[in-house]
């Protein structure tokens, strides 16, 4: 059984009804896999939908939510975090605008959890972390 934590971008792909992501969720759902929202990605998601007072896709995420555990980050994932950004920085390599994709990476390798995203190309960049892309 493998357990997929969802990024931010698929959840947005998925509020939008994208057929590709829903039937990769169904098939790893039919598989009995497992599905979390890390709460890095929950914030991310929130945030932008109050931004733009999106009604209708707050209340299918709270559907989402409802169906899925969303999971805290703890002491051990906020350190993972701090490696991963530290060996990052020592590369001379950083990830996007803010440290989101490092505590969504740093709760998924602690875990063992396989991220579901379309950021392949910041995702790469962390050692360790398992992760596929629906799309």
């Amino acid at each position: 059984m493998i357990t997929y934590a969802l990024d931010t971008n698929i959840i947005s792909y998925m509020l939008k009804g994208d057929i590709k992501i829903s039937t990769s969720f169904r098939q790893e759902n039919d598989k009995g896999n497992i599905f979390i929202i890390p709460v890095a990605v929950y914030y991310e998601i929130r945030r932008g939908l109050l931004a733009v007072n999106a009604t209708a896709q707050m209340q299918a995420f709270k559907k989402l939510c409802d169906s899925f555990d969303v999971e805290e980050m703890n002491i051990n994932s906020w350190e993972e975090a701090a490696k991963i950004w530290a060996s990052l920085r020592k590369s001379g390599t950083t990830l996007g605008k803010d440290d989101g994709d490092i505590f969504i990476a740093a709760h998924c390798i602690l875990n063992n959890y396989t991220l579901v995203t379309d950021n392949i190309s910041d995702f790469i960049r962390i050692n360790g972390l398992k992760f596929v892309s629906w799309r």
